[in-house]
């Protein structure tokens, strides 16, 4: 549950809720019907919008190994599921939560800085193309704290500092 929501429940124990926490109570509640209808046609499109990052990753990185390849989409795909989930609840604080270590371990341990770097490129770029602005507006938040968690901070996210 989105962290204002909780405390407004909590605050509301001990007296009436004032008009502000009512009103991201309010927007919450209004934004939920967008932000379902965002979760499952993220749910629906899923296999098309992670194959045509799959197939660009190949062209992308035609020397990384298959299975390097295929472990960083399966990690998106767990990636994309929890931000979708954290969308739904509008929480932040929940997808940082459950990537925080096995991510970050996975890509030291792996090495796989550079395809993952490229793939969540990839991946914008695709649901650029399925979502729509209002729906991007609910999940891209998400999908910048999932990246803030694991991918390097010190440089921008672009064709040179990936080395292409």
């Amino acid at each position: 549950m989105h962290p204002q929501i909780e405390s407004a429940f909590n605050e509301a124990e001990n007296r009436y809720l004032h008009p502000e926490e009512l009103g991201v109570i309010t927007q919450y509640v209004e934004s939920l019907p967008k932000r379902m209808q965002t979760y499952c046609t993220l749910r629906d499109k899923e296999m098309t919008i992670m194959q045509q990052v799959a197939d660009q990753l190949v062209k992308t990185l035609p020397g990384e190994t298959t299975e390097a390849l295929e472990r960083s989409i399966k990690n998106a795909l767990l990636v994309m599921r929890y931000c979708a989930m954290g969308m739904l609840l509008n929480n932040e604080a929940f997808v940082k939560e459950r990537l925080h270590t096995w991510m970050g371990q996975s890509m030291k341990a792996y090495h796989s800085e550079t395809v993952d770097s490229a793939l969540y490129e990839l991946l914008t770029q695709a649901l650029n193309q399925s979502l729509t602005p209002q729906q991007l507006s609910f999940f891209n938040p998400m999908l910048a704290a999932a990246q803030a968690e694991f991918l390097p901070q010190d440089q921008p996210l672009t064709a040179a500092a990936l080395g292409w």
